[in-house]
């Protein structure tokens, strides 16, 4: 099965392309009505100095519940409470301080209860990984060692994990392994000066088995947004030759029988609903 949704459904500006003008819009309730999944990443921003962590409101996760039909699925970004090392920096001179929730799974726990009510909707819950340099992992063995540890002390009765790395040198036969082993789920990104997904697929496509998510998100977030400024209604930057290695990868992915999500950003070209739709016209 082949999923296609958005990175997040908020858009003022898909109204004529994906939403009614109605004034009073429930925009998940209507997006829902066209794609079969999106991405949430509002929970992902989580962490605030010096050491508060908000996790997402249940009321709010009940009423995602009630705008989706019963086959519709998430895929959640795991709040960065938990995926973050160190805490963010404003001025690359100060010292790092680190983050003591660091793959915590009190925190992760916490996390899954305030999703109850979406539970049997979760395709997959994302960790997302920032470049990890050498101050902030020593060591692709080091982060390896921090996967396993955390994986062993996962509940059970989880819904699925996937990973989203950005260090290219970790993109390993290792790494690759390490997720097959604890049968974790490869988030291919596009963008944020990774290879190119499809490139990495070919590589280690021998890997991927099961389910895989592609994120297409683009390489410079602030360059597009001065060029959109919040109007995501348009192509602004025409990326036909990645789609068209997209398409070539989803439909080898299609023929091993792998159940795909594909999430695309509005940062990808300039409007995640056309995206899909060049990417689907591709694949035809």
């Amino acid at each position: 099965m082949i999923r296609f949704g958005t990175c997040s459904w908020k858009y003022d500006s898909w109204r004529g392309i994906l939403y009614s003008d109605e004034v009073n819009i429930n925009y998940l309730k209507e997006y829902s009505s066209h794609y079969s999944t999106v991405e949430i990443d509002q929970w992902f921003w989580s962490l605030y100095a010096p050491d508060k962590v908000v996790l997402p409101n249940t009321k709010t996760v009940e009423v995602y519940k009630r705008s989706v039909p019963e086959d519709f699925l998430f895929t959640i970004k795991v709040p960065n409470s938990i995926t973050l090392t160190h805490f963010y920096n404003r001025d690359k001179n100060e010292p790092l301080i680190v983050n003591p929730y660091f793959l915590s799974i009190n925190i992760f726990e916490e996390f899954l209860e305030t999703l109850n009510p979406i539970k049997e909707n979760i395709g997959c819950l994302i960790l997302q990984f920032e470049y990890l340099n050498k101050q902030k992992m020593n060591s692709f063995s080091a982060f390896q060692e921090k996967i396993y540890e955390f994986h062993s002390s996962l509940p059970n009765d989880i819904p699925p994990i996937g990973i989203e790395i950005r260090n290219p040198n970790y993109l390993k036969e290792q790494y690759f392994e390490l997720l097959q082993e604890l049968k974790i789920i490869n988030v291919f990104l596009e963008g944020y000066y990774m290879p190119p997904a499809a490139g990495v697929y070919d590589q280690f496509k021998n890997y991927i088995q099961d389910v895989s998510i592609i994120r297409l998100h683009g390489p410079d977030r602030k360059e597009i947004e001065k060029i959109a400024k919040d109007h995501w209604n348009k192509i602004y930057i025409d990326r036909e030759k990645e789609i068209n290695l997209i398409a070539d990868m989803i439909n080898d992915l299609n023929n091993k029988k792998v159940d795909l999500f594909v999430n695309v950003n509005n940062h990808f070209e300039g409007s995640a609903p056309l995206t899909i739709k060049r990417i689907r016209n591709a694949l035809e």
